[in-house]
């Protein structure tokens, strides 16, 4: 069995090579248009993370894994995002897809941005399964509803393609209420 060290290294090395390549590759997925599942888990700091409590907010939850190169690289952007647009109503959440092993290194990762991460592994509810790929985002509105989902390309996206579909949502409409 490899040491510790030796993993980690044999990680690095096949996630650079497949970072050359493109996405990460790691259930089958909502559709947009689809209300968005439940998820439930424990925030990194200790607070419960239930998405279906966000409604009346435009949310940005990204799945993503501390040893994904392309993963990691798009952190700093939807920081920046995040920090950009909080205030108009946005939540950025993290969903981490590491093992519980490798808590440190997400943890060190997720230290970088200051939207909420969860840990997926240990979520009491996960109506998204397990991504097939990633870095994956959703973009989910005031009413629940997921409006878009953004697959990794080699570029990654950008802040324009992500505000093309964010802003109008954030400008649009209250959530409904049912009848």
């Amino acid at each position: 069995m490899l040491s510790r060290h030796k993993r980690l290294i044999a990680i690095w090395i096949i996630g650079s090579a497949i970072s050359m390549l493109g996405p990460c590759v790691v259930s089958a997925s909502p559709d947009v248009g689809q209300m968005a599942p439940n998820v439930i888990a424990q925030k990194l700091d200790g607070t419960a993370l239930n998405l279906a409590t966000l409604h009346g907010h435009v949310v940005v939850l990204n799945f993503w894994a501390s040893w994904c190169v392309p993963c990691r690289a798009e952190m700093p952007l939807l920081e920046g995002f995040y920090q950009k647009h909080q205030a108009d109503g946005l939540l950025v959440v993290g969903l981490s897809a590491d093992d519980r092993g490798d808590r440190r290194e997400m943890e060190k990762a997720a230290k970088s941005v200051t939207y909420p991460v969860a840990l997926l592994e240990s979520a009491d509810a996960n109506g998204f399964g397990s991504p097939k790929i990633l870095p994956l985002t959703y973009v989910i509105d005031k009413n629940g509803v997921i409006r878009a989902r953004l697959l990794p390309t080699r570029a990654g996206f950008t802040e324009q393609a992500l505000a093309l579909i964010v802003l109008p949502l954030l400008a649009g409409p209250p959530v409904s209420t049912p009848p």
